[in-house]
């Protein structure tokens, strides 16, 4: 006879393995019928738990996992440090994992953390991730995640962003407000939650001004900084080209830039362009950059702080969790003459 295991028994009650565990713990998040009904079933069925997965979950590896995209990304760096600063006094070690864009790698990441290897999971999403399975999976298994920045919205786990919508529309609007006529934007991935909602912002504020949106004012761009280059320059080569470009991510701002001097274009006497940017040298560029700042320390700190209490078992209420914190436009010389 097939030995009974906790997947099957999910199947038979028609749970998710997460509350089949959490019942047989007798936690306080299973209400006392349902666990009953687990309990009932496990006994009938003749179900052992396996001692040596049990221990696995039992012990405390006291590392934390932190799933990002890349670290060139000032965002991500200081997001660490803000997440570092509250788990270090919780006596919890940081281990950094980079996904490089790749959904597959970021699925290899969080199939080895189901293994015990970390307490808990913060992390945001790659360029590629356009399904929650993976997350899902580790969820089910018992390892409380927290996603930060990029997130799923169908992936029912905490979650701490900013306001992104708001902010491509502030960030639009700035280049309207400052004479500009033809607002161009450069997305990361249609994927992204950010990007997308960036774009929302932007197509906002075009429409509340009455400015029309060309086709090929939207560009998507990709992890290939050349390629990126050149869909920038091949933007601005247009007879009727933009006079103003918002830039979705960080890693843009070099690459518009870089198309702007090639075409012998000038900032911002030409190109107006501001960036969703983190970068600490913004001001020392020539000229400088005007920026959608995200709070990325405050961030980090506020996704840690949650993981932290999530994995103490204090209760969170439903409406705690999804945090969002307002990012600042900041005025520099790439959208004033």
């Amino acid at each position: 006879m097939k030995q009974m295991n906790i997947k099957a028994l999910a199947r038979e009650l028609n749970l998710s393995v997460s509350t089949i565990s959490k019942a047989l713990r007798d936690s306080y998040e299973i209400s006392e019928s349902t666990k009953q009904r687990v309990m009932q079933l496990a006994e009938k069925l003749n179900y052992k738990p396996n001692p040596y997965a049990s221990s696995l979950r039992g012990k405390k590896s006291r590392n934390i996992g932190v799933v990002i995209p890349e670290v060139a990304d000032s965002f991500f760096s200081l997001a660490i440090n803000g997440i570092e600063s509250i788990v270090k006094e919780k006596g919890y070690h940081v281990l950094i994992c980079l996904t490089h864009e790749d959904f597959e790698s970021e699925q290899a990441i969080l199939k080895e953390f189901q293994s015990g290897r970390v307490d808990g999971v913060l992390m945001s999403v790659s360029s590629e991730t356009d399904a929650g399975g993976h997350i899902h999976e580790l969820i089910e298994q018992d390892v409380p995640i927290v996603l930060f920045d990029r997130v799923l919205k169908e992936v029912p786990a905490a979650r701490v962003i900013t306001d992104d919508m708001e902010s491509g529309y502030k960030a639009t609007k700035h280049l309207i407000d400052n004479g500009c006529r033809r607002v161009a934007f450069l997305g990361l991935s249609k994927k992204l939650s950010i990007s997308n909602d960036r774009l929302k912002g932007y197509e906002k504020a075009m429409h509340e001004y009455g400015w029309r949106i060309g086709k090929k004012d939207v560009v998507t761009c990709t992890t290939d900084q050349q390629q990126n280059i050149r869909a920038v320059k091949k933007l601005l080569q247009q007879p009727n080209r933009p006079d103003g470009i918002v830039a979705s991510v960080e890693k843009l701002a070099p690459v518009v830039y870089q198309a702007c001097n090639e075409e012998s274009l000038r900032i911002p006497q030409d190109v107006k362009v501001v960036c969703f940017s983190n970068l600490e040298i913004a001001a020392m560029l020539h000229p400088s950059l005007t920026t959608i700042t995200q709070p990325a320390y405050e961030m980090g700190q506020k996704a840690a702080a949650m993981l932290m209490r999530l994995l103490d078992k204090k209760p969170v209420q439903t409406a705690d969790m999804e945090v969002i914190i307002p990012s600042k436009l900041v005025r520099r010389g790439s959208t004033s003459i």
